[in-house]
């Protein structure tokens, strides 16, 4: 044999990965993250990947469903990993502790990459990890976090990989930026197996969070181009009339499109999405009144107030403090 024939071909070390996750984070979003490297090591044969989950000070977390998630319980177990990925969900405001922040502070010059997906990017946005990077968030959290943090330049894309640092929306983001993970360390042969073992495909990081086709219901064309509009318009509505010229269509037309297609008029369906989002932010984060007014458009605390109590029937601030109480996770305890 030749010497070229008897050689084996190096295989690349681990790649090692860290997951930070925080309290009242989404199972499903650590699964979308942790479990395509399960199953790239499944198809290579091999430990291609190799991770630990950690969270400071808990030996386990618990996660919006009830269940809880075995961990180490210090950030220092991840020095020197290839990747640090933190994953954060609700209540936001009650994980990012000092220590915390002290901790990412830390560890970022002795990890390879920093990621962030669902509401991490709140977290590494609060360390100051993410300064001079291009970055998303959850759909429903985009406009607090260019917001808050003016420097940064926020998009509504799936995933977004800016430097050695990567955010991404949610669980599906997560899933999409996981297996582009795999795609660029082994090839896109191993990336494409990862994906139809879960019997999905991956969309394009760059493909916007919020997508105006409905599951089930097929919508016009024109009404799909003019929600799309009202999405990207909350904080700064257009009115019906520009919305319909911007489509080409009559004022007439577009309200008889949607209310066959969807049973709202245009303006109706607007307020819709507007007092919705008043609704998650009264739920999930720790703007005031005033900040969320001019969020979602409305002129003053006042005028969102009258306009929510009449939706809902509850007034905003009952809603906050009901939702706050909620944990929602639908778990039976003793035998109940």
């Amino acid at each position: 044999m030749t010497e070229k024939a008897t050689r084996t071909t190096a295989l690349p070390p681990p790649c090692r990965v860290a997951l930070l996750v925080l309290p009242h984070a989404s199972l499903l979003t650590v699964a979308s993250t942790l479990d395509p490297l399960r199953s790239a090591n499944r198809q290579l044969g091999r430990e291609a990947f190799q991770w630990l989950v950690v969270s400071p000070g808990l030996t386990s977390v618990p996660l919006t469903c009830g269940l809880e998630l075995p961990c180490q319980p210090t950030l220092a177990a991840a020095q020197g990993f290839d990747l640090l990925i933190v994953i954060a969900g609700f209540r936001i405001a009650e994980v990012i502790t000092t220590p915390l922040l002290t901790g990412l502070r830390k560890l970022a010059s002795s990890v390879g990459t920093m990621a962030a997906v669902d509401a991490g990017s709140w977290v590494l946005a609060k360390a100051g990890l993410l300064n001079g990077h291009r970055v998303t968030v959850h759909w429903e959290d985009l406009d607090a976090l260019a917001q808050t943090y003016p420097d940064l330049e926020v998009v509504p894309d799936r995933f977004v990989i800016s430097g050695n640092r990567i955010t991404a929306g949610g669980a599906g983001p997560a899933l999409d930026m996981t297996i582009d993970l795999i795609r660029r360390r082994f090839g896109a042969r191993l990336a494409h197996e990862v994906a139809t073992s879960f019997i999905t495909a991956t969309s394009d990081r760059r493909t916007p969070q919020q997508n105006p086709q409905y599951d089930g219901v097929a919508v016009d064309a024109k009404v799909s181009a003019a929600i799309g509009m009202m999405e990207a318009t909350v904080s700064a509505p257009l009115r019906i009339r520009d919305i319909a010229a911007r489509v080409r269509l009559s004022v007439r037309r577009l309200e008889n499109l949607f209310q066959r297609d969807l049973g709202y008029s245009p303006g109706a369906f607007y307020a819709e999405l507007r007092l919705q989002a008043v609704r998650r932010n009264l739920a999930g984060s720790d703007l005031n009144m005033a900040e969320i007014a001019v969020l979602t458009g409305f002129s003053c605390p006042s005028v969102l107030s009258r306009a929510f109590s009449r939706r809902f029937g509850e007034s905003a601030l009952a809603f906050r403090r009901r939702s706050r109480n909620y944990a929602g996770n639908g778990i039976l305890r003793d035998g109940a």
